[in-house]
């Protein structure tokens, strides 16, 4: 029998998040408060997931201007809650749109929570263990990536200063000399 690969990350994720909406759980725990509780530890597990993300954005396309700050876990004002990670630099706030975000958020009303953009909305939040957290990277990628170009059809391209002050650079898995 040929072998198959193992299920990409964001498959078990949304196989997850069906299981949940159709169990009435979240990670194995029906009462709010214990998935508070699980939310609390995903948070704590996927922030050095999402710094690395917008570091990573911030070094290559904003050329190292950008400001990471990131609120830790609160309550919303309708009761939920949220951790949000945020870039923002000097061209995105000259022009008066939003800066990247990735927030992790569990809205009062909501059955389990999710993870979001400034822009992109609602993916399912899975994260228990550090090799869930580190699985969601290429989904913290994705998010952000998308909200950068929404931004950047809300203002124009000249927010990204890798774009209007390029540097020269090589891209990964090119041996070219240039």
């Amino acid at each position: 029998m040929p072998e198959t690969a193992a299920t990409p990350a964001y498959i078990t994720s949304l196989i997850r998040h069906f299981e949940d909406l159709r169990d009435g759980t979240h990670g194995g725990a029906a009462s709010r408060r214990d998935k508070e509780a699980y939310f609390e530890k995903a948070v704590q597990l996927l922030a050095p997931v999402a710094r690395q993300v917008l570091t990573e954005m911030n070094a290559s396309l904003l050329l190292d201007t950008g400001q990471l700050t990131e609120t830790g876990l609160r309550r919303t004002a309708d009761g939920g809650l949220s951790a949000s990670w945020t870039l923002s630099w000097p061209e995105q706030r000259t022009a008066g749109v939003q800066p990247i975000e990735l927030q992790a958020y569990f809205g009062s009303g909501f059955h389990h929570p999710h993870l979001r953009g400034t822009t992109v909305q609602d993916w399912p939040l899975n994260v228990f263990s550090d090799e869930d957290a580190a699985a969601q990277l290429s989904i913290l990628r994705a998010i952000a990536s998308s909200d950068l170009h929404n931004l950047v059809y809300r203002a124009d391209y000249r927010i990204v200063p890798a774009v209007t002050n390029p540097e020269p650079r090589t891209p990964l898995g090119d041996t070219r000399k240039g």
